[in-house]
């Protein structure tokens, strides 16, 4: 066997040589640098040629060369051949350690991924507070009982600032209200409409009102929700294309806020009907008998086009398809009238 050239052309760190040998394909064809690897285990471990050729299922000259090849990429000699011995020298015995590790987490990756695309590890997941309040807790239980092993994480965004969160990796995936998703870097399903209603208190001047128009906001105090909400962007678009101006704007970052200063007759919103059940159910406020254009929103679940969609990622999409998506429910409570008693026979 020719010798090798004293002068070392190149050396690697400890560092680089994992992250050098590291570059592998989980697939039937693997890179040289893995099958190095594996064979320089065996030889280490047998030190013998023919033994090692057997033990990784090649014949002996594929073992040579593969050392080799092993030995000129790194620039040094990994085996002295003493005769018909067969012996690591210093450098192999330090590299031998390093060859195991990236072996061992290699089978761990792989390990990793066969287990049957069981759902779980984390789940960062983007979503406005109306929908995380009031659409997602059964969701969120059926989906506990399921995937037991997902760790959920939920956090707040605003519109303008999703499209970075997704890109980043920061979030998962978003719950997104809006109408339309013409960004073509996300992905999108559609899942359901949602119907926006106009609330007020029930001692309010415009709730006995049989039919409210949009110039009937203007003088009035709106309490709202923050710029950048679609559905308060939504009812900015209709003041300004019909020069409404309210008295004032009081914004909030609390649903919850708005309804409760709602109610102490401070002035009138916007919101999602869901939001409002409840109190409606109780009375407590009443929707305006709106006689403007519909007011609505749909809801998306959106994710980054080049996400890799995992089981855990998979299965929640899939579980909000299931439970979500459909049309709006039909109104269930209506703004008390004094002509709504029952009709005599």
């Amino acid at each position: 066997m020719p010798s090798h050239p004293r002068t070392i052309k190149r050396r690697y760190t400890s560092v680089q040589l994992i992250v050098k040998m590291t570059i592998i394909s989980m697939g039937d064809d693997e890179p040289m640098e893995l099958r190095q690897l594996e064979i320089f285990r065996a030889l280490a471990e047998e030190l013998h040629f023919t033994k090692a050729a057997a033990r990784v299922h090649c014949v002996q000259s594929n073992v040579t060369t593969q050392i080799r090849a092993l030995e000129s990429e790194l620039g040094t000699r990994l085996f002295d051949r003493l005769a018909k011995r067969v012996v690591l020298t210093d450098t192999g015995r330090r590299f031998l350690p390093y060859a195991e590790r990236i072996l061992s987490t290699v089978e761990e990756g792989r390990a990793a991924v066969g287990q049957h695309a069981t759902p779980c590890g984390p789940l960062r997941i983007g979503t406005p507070e109306s929908v995380l309040t009031y659409r997602l807790p059964r969701i969120l239980g059926r989906f506990r009982r399921l995937y037991p092993k997902v760790e959920l994480s939920f956090r707040p965004y605003l519109d303008l600032g999703l499209v970075h969160l997704l890109e980043s990796g920061e979030l998962d995936l978003a719950v997104w209200m809006e109408d339309a998703i013409r960004n073509d870097r996300l992905k999108a399903v559609r899942l359901r409409n949602e119907r926006l209603v106009f609330i007020a208190a029930p001692k309010h001047p415009l709730a006995a009102k049989k039919r409210v128009t949009p110039h009937d906001l203007t003088g009035q105090t709106l309490l709202l929700t923050e710029a950048g909400c679609s559905y308060r962007t939504k009812l900015d678009q209709l003041l300004s294309v019909m020069s409404i101006r309210p008295e004032s704007i009081t914004e909030f970052s609390s649903v919850e806020a708005i309804k409760e200063c709602v109610s102490l007759g401070m002035g009138l919103s916007l919101l999602p009907e869901i939001v409002v059940d409840r109190e409606l159910a109780r009375q407590q406020l009443v929707t305006l008998a709106w006689a403007g254009a519909e007011m609505g929103i749909a809801t998306h679940v959106v994710w980054h086009k080049d996400k890799w969609i995992s089981p855990a990622l998979g299965a929640f999409i899939s579980l909000l398809e299931q439970m979500l998506k459909g049309p709006a429910s039909a109104p269930r409570h209506r703004r008390p009238n004094a002509d709504s008693g029952p009709k005599a026979a």
